[in-house]
């Protein structure tokens, strides 16, 4: 076996706090969070006088997680609009499973972020939404049904 599990997706962000806000809202445990720098880092991530703050979050499993990063130096490029419709290439989106997408979405919308569509619902099997959240980063959230 080549691959063990997915460890987590990591975010280049420029308001740290704000989304940190956002994923623990949705649910998400913050490990830990702190400066990062020096030669490992650059070899890793191929930039040299990289300097950077990141902060870990984890699913309630524990089995997934986000890595957030905001950049010091050197700054982050911007990859296009922030408000990216569904169809531009790249990583679009991080999908979650809830146990209850109104109540999650209601509390998000509470904190600012904004329904990108509806919830909809696929056969008697799922009901689906993607949120849009700070900085334009849009989760998924998957309710099973039945």
């Amino acid at each position: 076996m080549t691959i063990q599990r997915m460890d987590n997706v990591l975010i280049v962000v420029e308001d740290l706090d704000a989304v940190i806000a956002f994923f623990v809202e949705l649910g998400l445990e913050l490990q830990g969070r702190g400066p990062v720098e020096g030669p490992w880092v650059e070899q890793v991530i191929g930039i040299a006088g990289v300097k950077q703050d990141i902060a870990m979050l984890r699913t309630p499993d524990g089995h997934c997680g986000v890595e957030l990063a905001m950049f010091h130096t050197p700054k982050a490029i911007g990859a296009g609009p922030r408000i990216a419709p569904a169809n531009t290439l790249g990583l679009r989106r991080i999908m979650f499973a809830v146990d209850d997408i109104d109540e999650v979405v209601a509390r998000l919308l509470a904190h600012g972020a904004e329904l990108v569509g509806e919830v909809a619902q696929y056969e008697d099997a799922y009901r689906l939404c993607y949120v849009r959240g700070p900085e334009g980063i849009i989760v998924g959230l998957a309710e099973e049904l039945g």
